[in-house]
């Protein structure tokens, strides 16, 4: 998986602030899953976001994606954009690029923040997994999968609150946006395993877990935070989707721990 990632970059420009790497989810995207703090964690950094394959500006793979192809292939984008060395903030499937972001790239990482991340899938998440694949792939799929992952992904108490006519719309704008490399990224969830790499990591390191997910579940959380020598904690009163349910939260979290 050699193909260029595409990219936003935001910050002052190369070498005027520290760098701070994203890695997003499996479904999602930059402008997805980090749009909402993007300015906030742009303001005193330079930060690179690179889109998986399948995602935002990026063309789909045509091999199987794998968690070093979209490790290397983010330090590449960071790296060309002039940005040496980085703090990596990954979101659930990106939390274990990230880890492995450090694991093989040690000297360029000076922090990880994991949000709402897993070191592996449990069968509890592979269930989750598979079931999110097989609407996908329904010819029809896409209206189900956007009220699907809405029921999995927002916690009960965001979602109980949304009115409905608001919920209804968001459901029509979810099912016209899946990326079309969704499933590659799913694909590779259920193949995710970076717990022998946790006791390698060196650099500080924010666990951030979201308390109300009932997709990649705090047990999971504290899975990948135990395994990490000198991991600190912290919880935020979200689902999976921080971005859409506390983004201010969320970037005041990641900002405390980077600065």
């Amino acid at each position: 998986m050699n193909a260029r990632f595409e990219r936003i970059v935001r910050g002052a420009g190369s070498g005027s602030g520290p760098g701070l790497l994203l890695a997003h989810g499996a479904g999602g995207g930059i402008d997805a899953n980090y749009g909402p703090i993007l300015d906030g964690l742009a303001a005193h950094r330079t930060v690179v976001g690179p889109d998986y394959p399948g995602a935002g500006r990026t063309p789909r793979s045509a091999a199987p994606l794998t968690l070093d192809g979209l490790a290397d292939g983010l330090v590449a984008a960071a790296v060309e954009e002039g940005v040496e060395t980085f703090a990596v903030s990954g979101y659930s499937l990106g939390s274990a690029v990230a880890v492995r972001v450090a694991a093989r790239h040690p000297e360029r990482v000076t922090a990880l923040v994991l949000t709402a991340g897993f070191a592996r899938p449990n069968p509890r998440f592979r269930l989750a997994a598979r079931l999110w694949r097989a609407l996908l792939a329904e010819d029809d799929g896409h209206e189900k999968l956007a009220a699907y992952v809405s029921l999995i992904g927002i916690g009960a108490p965001a979602l109980d609150a949304v009115p409905q006519d608001a919920l209804d719309a968001a459901l029509k704008e979810a099912a016209a946006t899946v990326p079309p490399g969704t499933d590659d990224h799913v694909e590779l969830c259920e193949r995710v395993d970076v717990t022998a790499d946790l006791a390698g990591i060196r650099v500080p390191t924010l666990v951030i877990s979201t308390a109300y997910d009932t997709l990649v579940t705090p047990h999971l959380h504290r899975e990948l935070a135990d395994g990490i020598p000198g991991a600190e904690w912290a919880e935020l009163e979200s689902g999976h989707l921080p971005f859409a349910e506390r983004p201010g939260e969320w970037l005041e979290l990641i900002n405390s721990f980077l600065n």
